[in-house]
């Protein structure tokens, strides 16, 4: 792990993701980059002085005092003295938050996205999301989403749900680097619903060839029986304590999306713990 990505926008949410990084560089000696991106509706360039180049009158006035004041804001949060002795780069986006930070990962090669997340539920789930959820859904690399202040030493356990079927060979990768990291323990859980059920015999079965081919060590095999699956992986994360969840997203779009949701970006809303995802969209 060689870069970690930590997009701010200055909040108590991000300062805590910022703060979990700051443990992962450290202890993974990594590097630190900081960005913010200012929404706006329509993308600008920036100039040899960090200025927006294409704007002028009145909007380059106020673009270009936006853009000094969220520098001061992201230097600050550069000194930040968790990140005291790492490495630290900034970066400062225009447009969509989602494009910057995406853009952001495909310029630094990141390794890890750590970002601060308030989730949302009702109205605002449904018809606007999160920009989390668009980076949950689509990033080129692991994404952990935190919303409460939390440090490596209290990830004690990683719930990792999993059908088991579709090959996450890299996010088993990931997890089991965290799991140096941390010296967790994983817990392999499936979820058994009314609409997709499995006996404990079939399930043990498969547990023990997806441990065995994938070399998991220090693991438990979990059986949950809960109406929804989401509703399982929370209650079983709480029930076990000191933990994050570890969950693949296969990354669908539009209709399908809309039909079938994602149970990775719901447990990123819904969940007070930290939550790991990638994205297993080709």
């Amino acid at each position: 792990m060689k870069t970690i990505l930590v997009p701010t926008d200055f909040s108590e949410q991000a300062r805590n993701a910022t703060r979990l990084a700051a443990e992962i560089a450290r202890k993974g000696n990594a590097k630190i980059v900081l960005v913010t991106v200012i929404e706006g509706s329509r993308n600008f360039s920036f100039n040899t002085m960090g200025e927006a180049a294409d704007a002028v009158g009145e909007e380059a006035f106020f673009i270009n005092k936006l853009i000094e004041i969220q520098k001061e804001h992201l230097q600050n949060a550069a000194e930040d003295s968790a990140l005291s002795g790492l490495t630290v780069e900034t970066v400062l986006e225009m447009g969509s938050p989602y494009e910057g930070i995406s853009q952001v990962i495909a310029d630094r090669k990141a390794d890890l996205l750590v970002m601060g997340t308030k989730g949302s539920s009702g109205l605002d789930e449904i018809l606007i999301g999160s920009n989390t959820e668009k980076v949950v859904r689509y990033a080129k690399c692991p994404v952990i989403t935190v919303k409460d202040e939390v440090s490596l030493s209290d990830i004690q356990n990683i719930v990792y749900a999993t059908d088991l079927t579709t090959d996450q060979s890299q996010f088993i990768n990931q997890i089991k680097e965290m799991q140096a990291l941390t010296g967790a323990k994983i817990h392999l859980l499936k979820v058994n619903t009314p609409n997709h059920f499995y006996t404990e015999r079939q399930m043990n079965d498969s547990f023990d060839k997806f441990i065995k081919k994938h070399g998991l060590e220090n693991v438990t095999v979990n059986i949950y029986n809960e109406a929804t699956e989401e509703d399982g992986i929370l209650y079983f994360a709480e029930d076990l304590g000191s933990c994050m969840i570890a969950i693949a997203t296969h990354g669908r779009t539009g209709l399908l999306h809309l039909l079938t949701g994602s149970i990775a970006e719901d447990l990123v809303n819904h969940a007070t713990i930290p939550v790991m995802t990638l994205s297993m969209k080709k």
